[in-house]
């Protein structure tokens, strides 16, 4: 990537962008604004203030633990106040916070923490046994810090040695000293959920992490009037940055803590409860929610608040049933942990609302969007040749700007997913039409080759849990003798549409959008269909399971 010099300004550009100055300047303009944070004990609240507080407090604890600047400090926790500090008083001290998401193996994240060298781990207390399976294989030089209320003497754990949260913070001083940090230094590391090979880590630097939340709080539109619920994991890319975005605006943040299905009524609870304007969540997150709302008899009046659907492409089902049923809208965001959260977000332009009919504003609504001001977007051939923004010319999408990687930690066989003028290659094919609007038709591993002839598998999922009786549903191709791949769809149904809804039903549903050679040579009916960690659909583990069933029957 070319650079050139131009006149020197005079403006403080040796100022570094550090994270932390956002927390002190939100607490100097708005430190009476509310945290909430739901907890296994009910509902914990405090101010910009207080949490400013213990932060300082966090950053002397670390120092007295012998934490130093460059060190790699893991976090086993849920989406609490604790993990808002550790976010602020690790990286404060020039220190990276270790993001450790709890949804992987326990081979995996004992590798992660291996590979990015931790020297301690802050684990809460529900997921000592995690901790202690990764103990078995690797132990931080420092120890373990426990997240817990209880004294520690009460906590029953084989970690070795441990410290309470809660002790190390109130033998700490109440102020601490910031010191300016190299912009350019890592202010926390992500590692790839690894659903092929081995998780790879993408370390995030401070002036990284300081311009996507700043991108964020603009394109969310937030303001102080705002409350955020953080849905998405703070273990997973920075937890898309909104927990650093609401701090610029001045906005309220909920913390939603664990969750789990049984417990999808709380959660809309909260949202009425606390005022909710602002969320943020994955479709597989949204689609229980969803499917929780259908069933309620008397449905929440969303009207005016703005969610927004990250990872998979969120079904139009799902969009226009929220509308329908909440008022609500939801907006689509895309992203990966290359790119620190999300690079695409789906904001319909004015005059496309004025002149799209109802059906094409739906259907644009569901495209990943127009990529975020400060990255640059284009999609190339095998050849690496750039196809024009015509909305047809499919390609491989690649991405580059401030708060993309360059390149992954210490995995120098990785080299290839990058261009020599600093481009990330994503992986997907997407087309982009000529207002800048992206569309994934499939990751490139995904997409059924078929008789030499492409099918997005995307399209096809969208379009089948367009079915009222479907709940959920993902498409692969699985090689046929005769056609190279061809595609196979598994289906779950809605509970009350189990034995009424058949393979011909979809069938004849899918006839509508696709022609007669797309469609699937199979639909099998399952109760759950595998994930990733992250909620997207195991493609590859489907595959590897159905790989013999159209071989089988041409034998």
């Amino acid at each position: 990537m070319k650079v050139i010099q131009g006149c020197s300004s005079t403006s403080q550009d040796d100022y570094p962008l550090n994270v932390t100055t956002i927390l002190r300047h939100a607490v100097r303009n708005f430190a009476g604004q509310e945290i909430v944070s739901r907890t296994r004990s009910g509902i914990f609240r405090y101010t910009y203030k207080d949490a400013y507080e213990r932060v300082q407090r966090l950053s002397n604890a670390l120092e007295n633990l012998g934490i130093k600047p460059g060190d790699r400090v893991g976090v086993l926790e849920w989406n609490t106040y604790r993990y808002f500090e550790l976010y602020f008083g690790i990286p404060g001290t020039g220190a990276v916070l270790l993001q450790m998401n709890v949804r992987l193996a326990p081979s995996d994240l004992s590798y992660v923490a291996k590979h990015a060298e931790s020297q301690l781990i802050f684990v809460d207390e529900t997921l000592i046994p995690i901790a202690e399976d990764i103990a078995s294989e690797f132990r931080p030089t420092k120890g373990w810090v426990i997240l817990t209320d209880k004294r520690l003497d009460d906590v029953k754990t084989k970690l070795s040695p441990i410290y309470s949260y809660e002790d190390i913070l109130e033998e700490a001083k109440p102020e601490y000293r910031w010191s300016l940090i190299d912009e350019k230094s890592a202010y926390s590391a992500c590692y790839t959920s690894g659903t092929t090979g081995r998780p790879k880590g993408v370390f995030y630097s401070h002036r990284d992490a300081y311009l996507m939340s700043t991108m964020a709080a603009i394109m969310l539109e937030l303001t102080c009037r705002d409350c955020l619920l953080q849905i998405v994991p703070l273990y997973h890319a920075l937890g898309w940055c909104h927990h650093i975005a609401v701090l610029l605006a001045g906005s309220k943040l909920v913390l939603l803590g664990r969750y789990t299905a049984s417990e999808l009524g709380s959660i809309i609870d909260l949202i009425v409860q606390e005022k909710v304007t602002v969320s943020i969540a994955a479709s597989a997150a949204w689609m229980p929610i969803y499917e929780y709302i259908r069933n309620m008899k008397e449905k929440p009046n969303l009207s005016g608040v703005r969610l927004f659907s990250g990872a998979s492409e969120p079904p139009i089902a799902m969009l226009r049933g929220f509308y329908e049923l909440t008022k609500a809208k939801i907006y689509h965001v895309s992203g990966a942990t290359e790119n620190t959260a999300w690079s695409t977000m789906n904001k319909p332009k004015p005059w496309l609302e004025r002149n799209l009919s109802e059906e094409q504003k739906w259907e644009l609504q569901k495209r990943q969007g127009l990529e975020v001001p400060g990255c640059d977007v284009k999609i190339v051939d095998e050849k690496g040749n750039e196809l024009p923004h015509d909305g047809k010319s499919a390609g491989e999408l690649l991405l580059r700007g401030p708060w993309v990687a360059r390149s992954y930690y210490n995995a120098l066989e990785t080299a290839d997913r990058f261009t020599d003028d600093g481009y990330w290659k994503s992986g997907d094919i997407a087309t982009i039409d000529p207002e800048g609007y992206i569309k994934i038709v499939d990751r490139i591993k995904d997409v059924i080759k078929s008789g030499g002839e492409w099918i997005s598998s995307v399209d096809m999922e969208s379009e089948i849990m367009c079915h009222p009786g479907v709940l959920e549903a993902t498409v692969v191709g699985i090689p046929h003798p005769k056609w190279e791949e061809r595609p196979l769809a598994l289906v779950v149904l809605r509970e009350e549409s189990k034995g009424h809804v058949t393979k011909e039903n979809i069938i004849a549903h899918l006839s509508q959008r696709f022609a007669k050679w797309q469609l699937p040579d199979e639909v099998k009916f399952v109760d759950e269909i595998p994930k990733t960690s992250v909620g997207k659909f195991r493609k590859s583990v489907i595959r590897e399971q159905y790989k013999e069933e159209y071989v089988r029957r041409q034998s």
